[in-house]
């Protein structure tokens, strides 16, 4: 028995806290579910008041609300008073016996009723309990359940809660003490007069109005613009209000005041409770604009300028105007005519998407390079707006507009008469007349015939314009065929290494003749990178000589790394950057002729399938150029009754098959036939090259079956775009080949190599030396002949040397020389 009493005084000390929350738990739970209807309905009716809903009713109307919230909240009291229920201990203990397992309260307080005289089951029971009693020790406080969803299904407590949230933020108590002057009949009740005024600054400042009653006399700062309501309750004439504060004379209005504000002043509400307030008056400046530099020239003619906005309380909008400076434009050639009216450029100025908008800086950023105004001297002004409709207009600042600079003479040449057509229509006569002399002799001057197709049809397009009178819509596609074509030509589409390299190369020294900016000369030396990388790419895939071509190696052929290339060309660029143009385009040719200078080690033809197979395609590639080439001496005559210079005229009465296009017709269908063959006899191959090889094939095959159609059907021009897409793909599958044969040798000479045999160069390193039976450079007995051998290499050590004295010599060079000393 003395056990089982420890037992029990041992849990009612653990469990006095968990009781004594539960307890209180309870009694939250209790409460909340008897006077929620009483707290709804008091929030909901103070938030009303406070927010002033009362002065927006009329007075019978706010007093029977008020008396029937009264009713309610009494009715809600004595209900919750009659139902709330203080909970006892025993419900406490009840409550949390019940959230344990096995309610171990309960069985602490049973008494063994069978068994108490065996001392077997007195051992039972006390085990019973001492379980019973660890289990209590893990005993804590229930929290309570205040969910009344049940109990308010509408959820009408919180609409309350809301309500009162919103009023506590942008109520006022004064408007709480305002209801006891309302009567039934709206008047203010015999308690005396009463006021209240709320200062509303502008949206646009984001700053929140201001409850007048709250602010004590004294000095009050507003923004400009903003207003100002005074309400007056009582007696009329016991309150009157006075202001010097808005643009208006006051009104005579005893009720109230509506005003913005528009100057600092007094601000006063006289009589009984009045105040009075020095308001002073935060000004709202127009915003500001202004240039931060000269505009920053990209690449491809993009325009960078940078500007900086400010405004009291943020920028909303802002536009750049372009006009033309025409004081400033060199009157010469198709700009000396009388220009067209055209309407100045509006751009939009860009705002920052994050960061403070009441001052920021910005970069105007746009290409304009197709404008007809490009290159040409501009004045640009720059305006911004606030919210009040306020405007800042910077200075007008002269600057030459931004486009793109073309290297490529035609282009250039292309660009500027389509400038002076859309100066003025009067020049298309001039401009048509330029474009055919600049075209006259097409040779050597277009590097694919469909340019010059584009630039005869653009000529012919406006020349009959003109002759009909040259609408703008005429004009302005005129002008955008010039303007791609001219693109064409900058840009280019090849796909030849050695003629990007030329390209890049051409386009990089016209750069250094017409003085290019860095971004320029950055985006021209990048091309002659690319194209330099692409022409070595080119000569490693075909370099696949034999002993044979290694003795025919010319040996003045200049042996370079791909570091001393990419030093040569960083410091080409150093110099352009310095304005050294002249050392740079020494720099440049050294370049170029070092290139010219590489040896091209060709596949060779006729060993084994594989390179009968490239052979073949080589030729028909060979033939299909040459046919082309006729095929576009043809369309020339068309154009150019007179003949070309060197050549017969073509009879103009050939028919289609007769003469002239029938036989390229003839020819055409004979290549055709001839790469059918050549498909059908390709070597078996695998791997993804050969796929490429063969889609490139059948590709070649159906454009030359249109080209061929096409001359017969006398449509020249149509004829050489199927042509140039039978070249493309020719080319491509020649690569795809390439690829193949190098991954098979790679391959067999990885397998040589492993059984201890040949490599894939025979018995030579690529340096031309005969490699030993263990791999080594040298055979066995190569350098124990002596004699010849020695004088040899020592002449070859003493030509090294002297060369390496020579300073005259490219530093590129001599850089190698030296480094051969080092390694022999």
């Amino acid at each position: 028995m003395s056990d089982l009493n420890a037992l029990r005084s041992e849990a009612d000390k653990m469990l006095a806290r968990p009781l004594r929350l539960t307890r209180w738990g309870m009694a939250a739970e209790r409460f909340t579910r008897a006077f929620w209807p009483l707290w709804s309905v008091l929030f909901f009716s103070f938030s009303l008041l406070a927010l002033g809903v009362q002065h927006l009713l009329p007075g019978w109307v706010v007093l029977a609300a008020l008396w029937l919230a009264g009713f309610g909240a009494v009715v809600a009291l004595f209900r919750g008073v009659a139902a709330f229920r203080w909970p006892s201990l025993s419900d406490a203990r009840a409550r949390l016996d019940h959230s344990l397992p096995g309610r171990p309260l309960s069985a602490l307080s049973d008494q063994q009723a069978i068994g108490a005289g065996d001392a077997h089951s007195r051992a039972v029971w006390q085990v019973h309990l001492s379980r019973m009693a660890a289990r209590v020790r893990q005993a804590r406080a229930v929290p309570p359940d205040l969910r009344l969803a049940t109990r308010d299904p509408l959820g009408l407590r919180y609409v309350a809660a809301t309500a009162l949230a919103v009023a506590v933020l942008f109520g006022s108590l004064g408007q709480v003490r305002d209801v006891s002057v309302i009567k039934a009949d709206g008047s203010a009740l015999a308690a005396g007069p009463s006021w209240e005024g709320w200062a509303e600054p502008p949206r646009y400042t984001a700053l929140p109005t201001i409850y007048l009653n709250d602010i004590d006399g004294g000095e009050l700062s507003l923004p400009q613009g903003s207003r100002i309501t005074l309400r007056l309750y009582g007696t009329p004439g016991d309150l009157t209000i006075r202001q010097d504060l808005s643009a208006t004379a006051p009104q005579a209005d005893t009720i109230g005041q509506s005003f913005d504000v528009a100057r600092g002043g007094t601000l006063a509400v006289d009589g009984p409770g009045g105040r009075e307030w020095a308001v002073v008056m935060q000004p709202d400046g127009p915003p500001g604009v202004t240039v931060l530099g000269a505009p920053e020239w990209a690449a491809d003619g993009g325009m960078q300028l940078p500007f900086a906005a400010r405004d009291d309380f943020g920028v909303v909008a802002g536009q750049a105007t372009i006009r033309l400076d025409l004081p400033q434009v060199p009157r010469l050639h198709g700009l000396a005519a009388a220009r067209e009216p055209r309407e100045p450029l509006v751009l939009d100025l860009p705002r920052p998407l994050r960061g403070d908008p009441t001052g920021y800086e910005e970069y105007l950023i746009d290409n304009l390079s197709d404008h007809p105004w490009a290159g040409l001297p501009v004045t640009i002004s720059l305006a911004v707006q606030d919210a009040r409709g306020q405007q800042g207009v910077s200075g007008l600042d002269a600057m030459v507009l931004p486009g793109r600079r073309f290297f490529d003479p035609l282009a250039r040449a292309i660009v500027e008469q389509r400038r002076d057509l859309l100066w003025t229509r009067d020049n298309g006569l001039r401009t048509g007349q330029i474009l055919r002399a600049v075209s006259h002799r097409p040779e050597g001057l277009f590097r694919d015939s469909a340019d010059y197709l584009k630039l005869r049809t653009a000529i012919r397009q406006l020349e009959a314009g003109m002759l009909d009178g040259l609408s703008h819509e005429a004009r302005n596609e005129v002008a955008l065929a010039l303007w791609e074509l001219a693109l064409e030509l900058e840009l280019g589409d090849l796909d030849d290494a050695r003629e990007r390299l030329e390209r890049a190369q051409e386009r990089l020294s016209e750069a250094m003749r017409n003085g290019a900016n860095d971004d320029e000369i950055a985006a021209l030396m990048q091309e002659l990178r690319e194209a330099m990388q692409d022409y070595i790419r080119q000569l490693a895939e075909q370099q696949q000589s034999d002993d044979q071509q290694m003795s025919e190696m010319d040996p003045n052929a200049q042996m370079m790394t791909a570091d001393q290339l990419q030093q040569m060309m960083d410091r080409i660029q150093e110099l352009m950057e310095e304005g050294r143009m002249a050392e740079a385009q020494m720099l440049m040719d050294q370049l170029m002729q070092m290139m010219q200078n590489m040896q091209l080690a060709q596949v060779p033809g006729g060993q084994g399938p594989e390179g009968q197979a490239m052979q073949g395609l080589s030729n028909t590639l060979r033939d299909q150029q040459q046919l082309s080439d006729d095929a576009f001496g043809q369309l020339q005559d068309r154009f150019n009754p007179n003949g070309r210079p060197g050549e017969g005229n073509q009879q103009q009465g050939d028919r289609p098959g007769e003469g002239g296009e029938g036989s390229l017709a003839d020819q055409q269908q004979a290549l055709r036939d001839q790469l059918e063959q050549q498909r059908r006899q390709m070597p078996g191959m695998g791997g993804d090259e050969a796929e490429a090889l063969r889609q490139q094939l059948d590709r070649a095959g159906r454009a030359m079956e249109r080209a061929e159609e096409k001359l017969r059907q006398d449509d020249l021009a149509g004829a050489l775009d199927d042509q140039a897409e039978v070249m493309d793909s020719l080319r491509e599958g020649m690569r795809s080949l390439s690829e193949s044969m190098a991954r098979q040798q790679q391959q067999q000479g990885a397998t040589g190599l492993a059984q201890g045999g040949q490599g894939p160069m025979g018995q030579r390193d690529p340096l031309g030396r005969d490699l030993g039976s263990n791999g080594q450079e040298g055979g066995d007995g190569q350098f124990r002949q002596g004699g010849l051998a020695d004088n040899r290499a020592r002449d070859l050590m003493d030509e090294i040397h002297r060369r390496s004295q020579d300073q005259t010599r490219p530093e590129a060079e001599l850089d190698y020389l030296r480094r051969l000393l080092d390694w022999f």
